[in-house]
């Protein structure tokens, strides 16, 4: 005997892969979410954990430049302090430069030199004065230059011939203004190099000699 089906299977099997593409699509959706929520959770993890490590930056860097800004501060006084130091150094050792000064003038200048005046101002000093002939003039730059221990930078200013006296004692002689500096005694040169020998002749004066000299 033959049955036949009648009910509608066609729409029931339809009705069931509906059913069924509609569970995978909640699955999916789930599964999704679940994802979704585990990566965040992730992420919020990471970041809150590179967060805490830049705020411990962020305050380690504070520090430091607050120390940076201590030393600086501290480089600061120092060098004040050393400047301080230095100037009072300075001071000292320039209560004695006038001494240290006559006493090279009287020791550099040679035969034949007249000095007439000088004026000292700061580091530097303005001599001035007559000579015999431009070679005693030649001869003072080159003591103040390479002989004496504590004067250097001879710079000659002017030279000219002028007349001393009159009548029968009138003589002609070379005037003269140069500038020389005088040394601190901490820029001072070694002992051994403001030790060397004169040339011959070279005897310190401070009075005109004769003409004939």
């Amino acid at each position: 005997m033959i049955r036949i089906n009648l009910l509608p299977h066609r729409e029931e099997k339809r009705k069931q892969k509906k059913q069924a593409f509609i569970a995978l699509l909640a699955l999916g959706a789930v599964v999704g979410v679940g994802i979704v929520l585990l990566v965040g959770g992730y992420n919020a993890r990471a970041i809150a954990i590179q967060e805490a490590r830049n705020k411990e930056l962020k305050t380690a860097i504070t520090g430091l430049d607050k120390k940076i800004a201590e030393i600086a501060t501290l480089k600061q006084e120092i060098e004040a302090l050393k400047a301080r130091q230095q100037a009072v150094e300075d001071l000292q050792g320039d209560r004695n430069q006038p001494v240290y000064l006559l006493d090279e003038l009287v020791k550099q200048t040679p035969a034949g030199v007249y000095l007439k005046g000088f004026r000292q101002d700061g580091q530097k000093v303005a001599v001035n004065g007559y000579a015999q002939s431009q070679e005693r003039v030649s001869e003072l730059l080159r003591n103040l230059a390479g002989v004496s221990p504590w004067l250097e930078k001879p710079d000659l200013i002017e030279v000219k011939s002028t007349g001393l006296g009159a009548g029968k004692t009138a003589r002609k002689v070379v005037e003269f203004n140069l500038n020389v500096n005088i040394k601190r005694p901490r820029d001072k040169d070694k002992p051994e190099e403001g030790a060397k020998g004169k040339p011959a002749g070279a005897a310190p004066t401070t009075g005109m000699p004769p003409a004939h000299a």
